[in-house]
C-alpha cells in the first residue's frame, strides 16, 4: 500500500472540486423530531431499511438478504424533552439457536433541550465520531456496503450508554458534542476486527469502565471540516478481577485511544468526502496474555470518495438523482503488533469502489457497485484448523452488489 497511491486520491477530490457546482437531502421523522419546534404530545413513526444482493467472485457464491429493517418510534413529550428510539432487526429474523439475524435497540435515549442551540442526550445514543456513525441512513452514502474504514476502524452505529452534550454556533459555523459513556471490553477484539466486538451496545454493560469522546465541526462555504475523538477503558471487568488478568483496571485502564479527522464538500451536483481514522491500544500485549487475543497495538484506515448527479447535466433542478461514484480505501488493521502478537498482512487492504446510486425521490436509493479489494498475504500461523473445502486465500477479488434502501 503505497502512500503515493492514497495521496493522488485525496488530491483528485478537490481538484475535481474546483470544477463543480447542495444535493436534494432525504429527511426522516427523526430529523423532523431533532430539529425542534414539535408540538407538545405528538408521537413520530419513522425509519429505515435496506435489502442486498452480493456476488463474490472468489467464493464463486451470491447472497441476497434483507440486510437490516429499523423502525424509529419518537415522541415530544415538551418543546424542549423529546424520546428517540430506533430497534434494528438485522437479516429479516432472529431465531434461537441459528446463526444469523441480530434484534437490537440502535437508540434509546431522552434529548434536553437546556438552550437556543444545546442540549443534553441520557440513554443509548451514538456518539459523534467519523461520517456514517451518525448519518448512515442508506440515502446518505454511496455503495451497499459503508465504508470499510468505518466498520472495521470506527466501528459503525456505535452506541453506547451515557449522558453527552452538543451544541452550535450559528455564527462562526461551528458544531461541537462531548460526550460520557461506557467503554469497551477487550475480551471482544479480535484479529482483523479491531475494537468492533468491544462494544456492549447497551446490553450489561460494565460502568467500572468510562469513555470520553469529542467531535467539533465547521462549515466554510461549501466545505465542511471535523475532527473527533475517544479515548476510553477496556478491561471491562472489576479491578480485582483485572488485577488478576494483570490487566490495568480503573475508569480509564486499559485504554483505547481514537483519532479521526474528515472534510466534505457539496456544490450543485457534485461531491467529495476524504476521512482518516487511527486507533492506539497501548496495552494490547495483555489484552493477548488475558484473553489469546491477537491484538494489535494500532491500527488505521482512510478513505476519499467523489460522486457527481449525472442528472444535473440534463435538468439543473430535477428531483430524481442519479450519482455516479468511486471511493478508494486504505487500511491497515495490524499496523503494529506486540511482541506476543502475530503480523497478518491480510489486514493490509485496498479497496476501490465504483458505482451508481439512483435516487428517484430523496428518501429511497436503487444502488449498483462493483469493489475491488487488493489485499497482502494472508499468514498461515492464524488458520489452524482451516476447512477441508474453504477456498484456499487469494490476495484479490471482485465483489458486485446491487440493492435498494428507503428511509423515511
Amino acid at each position: 500500500m503505497k502512500r503515493t497511491t492514497l495521496s493522488a486520491a485525496v488530491v483528485a477530490v478537490f481538484l475535481l472540486s474546483v470544477s463543480s457546482q447542495s444535493q436534494s437531502r432525504s429527511t426522516s421523522r427523526e430529523d423532523s423530531l431533532a430539529t425542534g419546534g414539535a408540538k407538545p404530545a405528538s408521537t413520530f413513526i419513522g425509519g429505515y431499511g435496506t435489502a442486498v444482493y452480493q456476488n463474490d467472485r472468489n467464493a464463486g457464491a451470491s447472497r441476497a438478504t434483507l440486510e437490516r429493517v429499523v423502525l424509529f418510534v419518537g415522541h415530544a413529550f415538551t418543546n424542549g424533552i423529546s424520546l428517540f428510539t430506533e430497534m434494528e432487526v438485522e437479516d429479516a429474523k432472529v431465531e434461537g439457536g441459528e446463526e444469523g439475524g441480530e434484534l437490537a435497540f440502535e437508540q434509546a435515549y431522552i434529548k434536553f433541550d437546556v438552550a437556543r442551540n444545546h442540549s443534553i442526550v441520557a440513554g443509548l445514543f451514538i456518539p459523534r465520531l467519523g461520517i456514517i456513525n451518525e448519518e448512515h441512513l442508506p440515502t446518505s452514502f454511496h455503495g451497499n456496503e459503508r465504508p470499510h474504514t468505518e466498520r472495521l476502524v470506527i466501528p459503525s452505529t456505535w452506541r453506547e450508554l451515557g449522558i453527552g452534550y452538543s451544541g452550535t454556533s450559528d455564527a462562526a459555523g461551528l458544531r461541537y458534542s462531548l460526550a460520557l459513556t461506557t467503554g469497551l471490553d477487550a475480551s471482544g477484539f479480535g484479529d482483523g476486527r479491531g475494537i468492533r466486538g468491544g462494544r456492549s451496545q447497551g446490553s450489561n454493560a460494565s460502568a467500572d469502565n468510562l469513555a470520553l469522546s469529542g467531535s467539533m465541526q465547521m462549515r466554510a462555504g461549501d466545505f465542511q471540516f471535523q475532527v473527533s475523538g475517544y479515548a476510553g477503558g477496556a478491561s471491562g471487568v472489576t479491578a480485582r478481577q483485572a488485577d488478576s488478568l494483570q490487566l490495568r483496571g480503573g475508569m480509564f485502564g486499559t485504554p483505547v485511544l481514537l483519532g479521526e479527522a474528515d472534510v466534505r464538500y457539496e456544490h450543485g451536483g457534485f461531491a467529495a468526502r476524504a476521512l482518516a481514522a487511527f486507533i492506539t491500544i497501548p496495552d494490547a500485549d495483555r489484552i493477548n496474555r488475558a484473553y489469546a487475543r491477537n491484538t494489535p497495538e494500532s491500527l488505521f484506515g482512510t478513505y476519499a470518495e467523489v460522486a457527481y448527479d449525472l442528472l444535473r447535466v440534463i435538468e439543473d433542478d430535477a428531483s430524481a438523482q442519479l450519482f455516479l461514484f468511486l471511493r478508494y480505501e486504505a487500511m491497515d488493521l495490524n499496523a503494529t503488533v506486540p511482541s506476543n502478537g502475530i503480523q497478518d498482512d491480510a489486514l493490509k487492504q485496498q479497496h476501490l469502489v465504483a458505482g451508481v446510486s439512483f435516487l428517484p425521490v430523496p428518501n429511497v436509493v436503487v444502488k449498483a457497485d462493483v469493489r475491488s479489494t487488493r489485499t497482502g498475504q494472508a499468514n498461515p500461523a492464524l488458520r489452524t484448523d482451516p476447512d477441508a473445502i474453504s477456498v484456499p486465500y487469494q490476495r484479490s477479488n471482485v465483489v458486485a452488489n446491487l440493492g435498494i434502501g428507503y428511509s423515511f
